[in-house]
C-alpha cells in the first residue's frame, strides 16, 4: 500500500463529486488504512455551458484536463463516467478499473407529462445529446429539440423555468444525487437504447503504475467490463464522437453477450440498426462485428454525413 496519500482527481460538479465519493469509500473499504485527497479539476465541458458538446470537441471535453493532472502527477487517479471517455485513450494511460454498472437507463422528466406519447404536438424537449435528440424525433418528429446543458439541478431548474417541456437525464446519475424521485417515467431500452457505457464509472490511471492498480482491482467487476468492452468495441468501429449520434447496449445472461446497437442521422429521420449475440469471451469481437454491419447497412450516408 503507498505510504501516502492517494490522489483522486475530479471535476467538480455535483455529479462528479457525488460518484467519486461513492468511489473513494469503495477504495477504502477495500483498502483499510489508506488515506485519500480529492482534487478538483476543472474542465473544459465545466467552463462552457452554453453550447453542445458537439461543437465544442467532444467527450475529450470531460477528460483532458484530469488526464493531463494523471501525465504531471498532480493526481494517482481520476475518475470518470464512462460514457464521458473518449474511443481512444492517449498512450501511457488506462482504463484501470470498470466498477459494477448502476441502470443504464434515462429518466423522463416533465412538469406536464409522464412520457413522450403524453407530450402535446410542438412540445419542447431539452437536450444537448445527439443520441437522445435522435431517437426522440426518430419517434415524434413533430417535437422540438432545443439545446439544454448544465449539471442535473441547472436542467431541471430550467424546466421548471419553462425553458422546455421535458428533458431525459442518465437514471444513474439521479439515483446517485438522491434525485430519482424527479423522474416522471423510467425509459425501456427499446424506447431510448442508452449511451455507450452509460450507467458505469471508470478510473483511469498510469499504465505503469502497479501498486495503484492493485488498489483498484478489489473494485473491478469482471461482468460490466465486458459488456463495456463490447459496447466501446462496436464506438471504435464506428469511430464514434459526440459528433455521432450513436447507441448500444451489451446485456449478459450466463455465458452469453447480446449487444444492441444504433447509428442515427442527427434529425431520427434515419438509422440502422444490428444486433449480435455470442460467448462472452468474444465480447470485442461481438462489439466490431456488430459497428461493422451497422456501417455497411448505412453505406454513403455514414461516410458522408457521419464520420
Amino acid at each position: 500500500m503507498i505510504q501516502r496519500p492517494l490522489r483522486i482527481g475530479t471535476r467538480g460538479s455535483p455529479m462528479a463529486l457525488a460518484q467519486t465519493g461513492m468511489v473513494r469509500d469503495k477504495i477504502v473499504a477495500a483498502n483499510p488504512g489508506l488515506e485519500t485527497e480529492l482534487v478538483v479539476v476543472t474542465t473544459v465541458a465545466d467552463k462552457i455551458l452554453d453550447r453542445p458538446l458537439s461543437e465544442i470537441g467532444g467527450k475529450g471535453l470531460f477528460t483532458k484536463e484530469l488526464e493531463q493532472a494523471l501525465f504531471s502527477d498532480e493526481v494517482d487517479v481520476a475518475v470518470h463516467s464512462m460514457k464521458d471517455v473518449e474511443t481512444w485513450l492517449p498512450e501511457g494511460l488506462v482504463i484501470a478499473c470498470i466498477l459494477a454498472r448502476d441502470d443504464p437507463r434515462d429518466a423522463f422528466l416533465s412538469p406536464r407529462a409522464s412520457g413522450f406519447a403524453e407530450l402535446p404536438e410542438g412540445a419542447r424537449v431539452g437536450t444537448s445529446s445527439l443520441r437522445r435528440a435522435a431517437q426522440v424525433l426518430m419517434r415524434r418528429p413533430d417535437l422540438r429539440i432545443v439545446p439544454l446543458r448544465g449539471n442535473a439541478n441547472t436542467r431541471m431548474r430550467k424546466l421548471e423555468a419553462g425553458e422546455c417541456d421535458a428533458t431525459l437525464l442518465a437514471l444513474a446519475g439521479l439515483e446517485r444525487l438522491g434525485l430519482e424521485g424527479m423522474a416522471r417515467s423510467v425509459l425501456s431500452v427499446e424506447e431510448m437504447l442508452p449511451a455507450v457505457a452509460q450507467g458505469a464509472l471508470g478510473i483511469e490511471a498510469r499504465e505503469g503504475d502497479a501498486e495503484i492498480h492493485a488498489l483498484l482491482a478489489p473494485l473491478a467487476c469482471a461482468r460490466t467490463t465486458t459488456a463495456i468492452g463490447a459496447e466501446r468495441a462496436l464506438l471504435a468501429e464506428l469511430d464514434g464522437s459526440c459528433r455521432t449520434p450513436i447507441a448500444a447496449l451489451a446485456r449478459i445472461e450466463g455465458d452469453t453477450l447480446s449487444l444492441n446497437g444504433l447509428l442515427f442521422l442527427p434529425d431520427g429521420s434515419r438509422h440502422w440498426a444490428a444486433s449480435r449475440s455470442g460467448p462472452v469471451a468474444d465480447a470485442a469481437r461481438i462489439g466490431r462485428e456488430c459497428g461493422a454491419e451497422i456501417k455497411a447497412a448505412a453505406g454513403e450516408i455514414y461516410t458522408k454525413h457521419l464520420q
